[in-house]
């Protein structure tokens, strides 16, 4: 995809300001924290009709997010949660973003904006909870252009560019359009019962019915090395 394309010339410069910060000792937790903070101000920026400003600010909480993954692998504390904390921090990002939008067209009787603002949110929701639902049946579920990355930087560019309405009409549509693409993707994958679910076990390597089970000892959650895959996996679930 575009983004990744160009995560690749910027994961440079992003692992040097991490190297940067990880000395610190700034918990990984708290950028994610910090980037929740920082499009929260967007979001009043874009219900007040500041876009650009909003746009702005929407930069420095992309670099937070860009951030919070590198500095705690160099810090030794990518663990699970984090990965589930910052999926759910960037969900409550997405929202605040467009209900700022939204409010704004709302306040200046721009219905059919306000609409679309709507749908975009909608879109925007549903392509994770697609992503994430779909990959509980049926291995991957990445299909589609409309991940957060892409998201995110059409509305960076639509505000900055003070050309936002354009960018609500790709919004709502685009992401919505990729919403469909996942149920037909999965809905091929599962039909017939060609898969089983995901997590389960297929007959042929099911243990014997009256073996004794194995007690498996929970994994203790340190950020280790060897996590993040997984962490990167919660983030991208967009």
């Amino acid at each position: 995809m575009l983004t990744r394309t160009i995560g690749r010339f910027i994961s440079w410069p992003v692992d040097r300001i991490a190297a940067l910060i990880a000395p610190t000792g700034i918990p990984p937790n708290v950028i994610t924290w910090l980037a929740l903070v920082l499009n929260l101000w967007a979001g009043i920026l874009f219900a007040a009709g500041r876009f650009a400003a909003g746009g702005g600010m929407m930069l420095l909480a992309g670099l937070c997010d860009l951030l919070d993954g590198p500095v705690a692998r160099r810090q030794n504390r990518v663990s699970l949660f984090g990965g589930f904390l910052d999926s759910i921090l960037d969900r409550y990002a997405d929202l605040i973003l467009f209900l700022g939008i939204l409010v704004y067209y709302a306040r200046v009787n721009r219905f059919m904006y306000a609409v679309l603002a709507g749908a975009a949110m909608a879109g925007s929701v549903m392509v994770s909870y697609a992503k994430a639902r779909a990959e509980s049946l049926v291995p991957k579920a990445e299909v589609g252009f409309w991940d957060r990355p892409e998201r995110l930087a059409l509305m960076i560019l639509g505000a900055i560019a003070n050309r936002m309405p354009i960018a609500l009409w790709i919004l709502a549509i685009g992401p919505n359009l990729t919403v469909i693409h996942r149920i037909l993707h999965t809905w091929k994958q599962t039909k017939d019962g060609q898969l089983p679910l995901a997590g389960t076990e297929s007959n042929a390597g099911a243990s014997p019915p009256h073996t004794k089970p194995q007690i498996s000892i929970p994994a203790v959650q340190t950020r280790s090395a060897s996590t993040p895959l997984l962490t990167r996996a919660a983030k991208r679930g967009s």
